[in-house]
């Protein structure tokens, strides 16, 4: 058939660029908004740090409201800015996507650092504690700095560092040596008998059990690290080198037939094995300081709970409203490159304000729904799934998840994740529900309350919740075990 010409009308749902940046602003945590913020304040000229409202916020803080009277008066009033001639052909796309949105505002108060301005760079007021929180040094970065410490020639030391940088994140070496020699071009070529000796070195020089090949080295560094006088040391030895399968399957019985140990010696030496790192080198650079910044406060206000934007990460930012007159009078405002920069000004203040209005509705609906947790305690917790919020505030489930995902709440019991209030929903005996956090407090309890010298198996900690009504397998209790760090019956007992 000869080619022919086909018109066709299609329809396609598109988010504009402010809806875009909307969605994203959401899913942010504080912090991470923060560095958004500060990000736009150091490249947009139309965007000005306002340190007016510290007093302000401070007291609508106090009264347990987002923003006091004079916060929002002055907000308004910075809002009636007139628009420019240049974005009047963006109204229309702007009155689109903003059917769910606030009015304009062009400010905000609060500092989300203390006293200091997002462009102070200074190491005073204005400087970001953040910068000051103590980074760990990685895995590669520590064996590299222990190894500076040895008086090497080049060649043993460039042996060294091959080997350090072929070490996986977990601190395991899984490519063979003879692999590692041929990656680099040294003459002459390395022989097995020095990458040995240099894989020996890496391995003594932090951590035992760094640079091992497999579990059971891994496991055998750690034993040969202890002192000799440990306690079934020996017996742990034997089973890490030879029977750590059996071990895994729990096979007692053989295993104390094949090393010739008493029932004790097997207990203590099954214990010490337990308690060695099978992945030392997933403890390198973490940091043991992690801050979390909550985005909500939840207070107790005659005798109701109330929910507010914690003041400490509202950004103080507005328009700058004498660039902003300037440009508006200047010739060919409407096609010049500014045009796009103050236009994404005002979508930033507009964004930034929808961001913490459904981070706050969400925060509400939440308290709304687990009123008992606050007045009772984690016991108390409910059942809840995104959906239901979703439903009462009319909004989507994926809103509901990104203004939950990385989201905390400070309240008197404690700062909460908002998943912490999404918990499984569990059936009990009697036909009705209950939470499996409200299962994880009960098990926490019996275990509390347990006989030391004789503590609950899983089986008898099922069959105890199940004596209350709420029906849970063996493994399930495990699992919950697992979740809160207690280990087994066995290793809890105590003479």
């Amino acid at each position: 058939m000869p080619p022919t010409l086909e018109l066709r009308a299609k329809q396609s749902l598109a988010l504009t660029p402010r809806l875009q940046q909307s969605v994203r602003l959401l899913q942010l945590s504080s912090l991470e908004f923060q560095q958004e913020l500060r990000n736009a304040l150091d490249t947009n000229p139309f965007l000005e740090y306002d340190e007016s409202q510290t007093e302000d916020n401070a007291l609508g803080a106090d009264n347990g409201n987002s923003m006091s009277e004079a916060s929002l008066s002055s907000m308004a009033d910075g809002a009636k800015e007139a628009p420019l001639a240049s974005e009047s052909s963006a109204e229309g796309e702007q009155g689109a996507d903003a059917g769910t949105h606030e009015d304009p505002v062009s400010e905000f108060s609060s500092d989300p650092f203390g006293r200091g301005g997002a462009r102070s760079n200074g190491d005073g007021e204005g400087s970001d504690p953040a910068d000051w929180v103590r980074i760990e040094p990685s895995l590669h970065e520590t064996l590299h700095d222990a190894l500076r410490l040895y008086q090497l020639n080049e060649r043993d030391r460039a042996v060294a560092h091959l080997i350090i940088e072929a070490l996986d994140d977990d601190g395991y070496l899984r490519q063979e040596l003879s692999e590692l020699a041929s990656v680099v071009e040294i003459e002459p070529a390395l022989t097995e008998d020095e990458l040995n000796i240099a894989l020996k070195l890496v391995q003594s020089l932090d951590k035992p059990g760094v640079g091992a090949r497999n579990l059971s080295e891994c496991l055998t560094l750690q034993l040969e690290a202890m002192d000799e006088e440990t306690p079934g040391r020996e017996v742990a030895l034997e089973i890490v080198e030879h029977h750590l399968e059996r071990l895994a399957r729990r096979e007692q019985a053989e295993l104390q037939k094949k090393i010739g140990c008493s029932a004790d010696e097997l207990r203590i030496a099954c214990a010490l094995v337990r308690r060695l790192d099978p992945k030392p080198g997933e403890n390198y650079g973490q940091s043991e300081d992690n801050y979390v910044v909550p985005d909500v406060i939840v207070r107790q206000v005659k005798k109701q709970w109330v929910v507010t934007i914690n003041p400490a990460v509202l950004p103080r930012a507005r328009i700058h409203r004498m660039y902003a007159e300037l440009f508006a009078q200047s010739a060919g405002a409407s096609r010049s490159p500014l045009a796009q920069q103050l236009q994404e000004a005002r979508w930033l203040i507009r964004n930034a304000q929808q961001r913490f209005t459904t981070i706050q509705r969400v925060a509400e609906c939440i308290v709304s729904h687990q009123k008992a947790f606050f007045d009772y305690g984690e016991i108390a917790l409910k059942p809840l799934v995104l959906r239901d919020v979703a439903d009462e505030l009319g909004l989507h489930e994926s809103t509901i998840s990104r203004a939950t995902g990385n989201k905390y709440m400070a309240t008197p019991r404690g700062i909460f994740e908002f998943k912490h209030f999404f918990p499984r929903e569990l059936s009990t005996e009697s036909g009705g529900t209950c939470s499996a956090a409200a299962v994880r407090a009960l098990l926490k309890e019996m275990i509390a309350k347990e006989n030391t010298r004789d503590p609950l198996s899983d089986v008898s900690l099922a069959k105890m919740l199940a004596d209350q009504g709420v029906i849970v397998a063996r493994r399930t209790v495990a699992k919950y075990r697992h979740l809160m760090k207690v280990p087994p019956a066995e290793l809890r007992r105590q003479a």
